[in-house]
């Protein structure tokens, strides 16, 4: 019989370009070319997710879509398809509970599984699982190996793309000793600059410096940044259930503190959102969105609408408006979501003449989404989205 564990044998999966990847498999010939999921051609688009091919000419998630072309003018833009993604989530998610018994999904793309009670070894499981994925589902894979949540992402990124890295118990501040400080999570541009002036420039580095003394320089985070250095995270693998909801968010490989990538970002998600609510004929009455900070802090806030609504404009502005109250101006931001709730029918208010402005909100909205559905996503675009704003009205949708 096997001895119980006496640590924790946690594992972090992270699909590869997860929506290039998911486009790669629907259609074989853009392997291997630089192309990218998102990014209208307009002052308002932005990159969701880069191919490999596309990364090696400094395109990446969250940037405006002209920068990303200046960089690489042969970049192929398409269309983000949510619910296809969605569905291979499903899938990958579905396989990966048939061997941990607690899986928590932080984004369309990533999970951690507890597998402490399981006699084999982490690398052994995982190794089995990113085969499966890719023979049974045909998604590249990398995974990280722990004994706890922090060291396993960070294993993870360290072995991107399509790696397997084990970091062994007993061995988690070696492993992260030699690594750059910005590897760590919540050391972004300025707490970098913070470090780097009293001389530190790995992780190990931060490690070594007094507790005490980065607790008095940075309060409570000092003193958590001071543990995470050496590897120390007694975080749970949580199970997370919500009640019915529709909801779309992006992780992007750097942090985004950048107000305008940020808000246009938002408005994606909130047109995506809005567009699932169509489809299905369903109005929201909760707005909600989630925000999570490089440390791996995650937050959600949410708004109660005034009637159910499906439309763009109105989800944005209710999303924008909770966004704004939780975001500190340059504060680094790792991943981003737009979600709502308090589903019901769609219920259309009689308009004898149609001219109302809800009215032609609504008809315009059925309109482009039946062009998209037929011709695609960026067979149409509003006018707000492509003329050029004042700078008076840039913080206005």
């Amino acid at each position: 019989m096997a001895r119980p564990s006496t640590h924790r044998t946690i594992l972090h999966l992270d699909l590869d370009a997860f929506f290039c990847s998911v486009e790669e498999l629907l259609d074989p010939a853009l392997k291997g070319t630089a192309f990218a999921v998102g990014g209208r051609a307009d002052e308002r688009g932005v990159i969701s997710t880069a191919s490999y091919e596309a990364r090696k000419s400094g395109v990446r998630s969250a940037l405006p879509t002209a920068q990303a072309l200046r960089l690489c003018p042969h970049l192929y833009l398409l269309p983000p398809r949510h619910k296809v993604y969605s569905d291979y989530s499903r899938q990958v998610m579905a396989l990966l509970a048939e061997a941990a018994p607690v899986i928590e999904q932080i984004s369309i793309d990533e999970a951690f599984l507890d597998l402490t009670d399981d006699p084999r070894p982490g690398g052994e499981i995982a190794a089995r699982l990113k085969q499966r994925l890719r023979d049974e589902i045909g998604l590249p894979s990398s995974f990280g190996v722990a004994t706890n949540k922090l060291v396993a992402k960070i294993a993870t990124n360290v072995g991107k793309p399509n790696g397997l890295v084990v970091v062994p118990p007993g061995e988690a501040a070696a492993f992260l000793a030699p690594l750059p400080m910005d590897r760590l999570w919540g050391v972004g541009p300025k707490m970098r600059a913070k470090l780097t002036a009293l001389k530190m420039k790995t992780i190990g580095d931060i490690a070594a410096w007094p507790e005490a003394d980065l607790t008095r320089r940075f309060g409570e985070w000092g003193r958590a940044l001071s543990r995470h250095a050496q590897g120390i995270d007694d975080r749970p693998v949580e199970a997370v259930r919500e009640a019915k909801s529709i909801s779309q968010e992006t992780t992007f490989t750097r942090d985004v503190s950048d107000g305008a990538a940020l808000r246009r970002t938002l408005f994606e998600l909130a047109e995506g959102v809005a567009a699932s609510l169509r489809k299905e004929n369903l109005a929201a009455r909760t707005v909600k969105i989630k925000v999570r900070w490089p440390p791996f802090e995650t937050l959600t806030r949410q708004t109660t609408l005034a009637q159910p609504t499906d439309l763009d404009d109105e989800i944005f502005q209710a999303a924008w408006a909770l966004f704004q109250k939780v975001w500190g101006h340059d504060q680094p931001v790792r991943l981003i979501g737009v979600g709502v709730s308090g589903l019901r029918e769609a219920a259309r208010q009689l308009d004898l003449f149609g001219d109302s402005p809800q009215a032609r909100a609504e008809k315009l909205a059925k309109t482009v989404d039946a062009i998209r559905e037929k011709y695609g996503w960026e067979a149409v675009k509003r006018a707000s989205l492509v003329r050029r704003k004042p700078p008076a009205d840039r913080d206005r949708a």
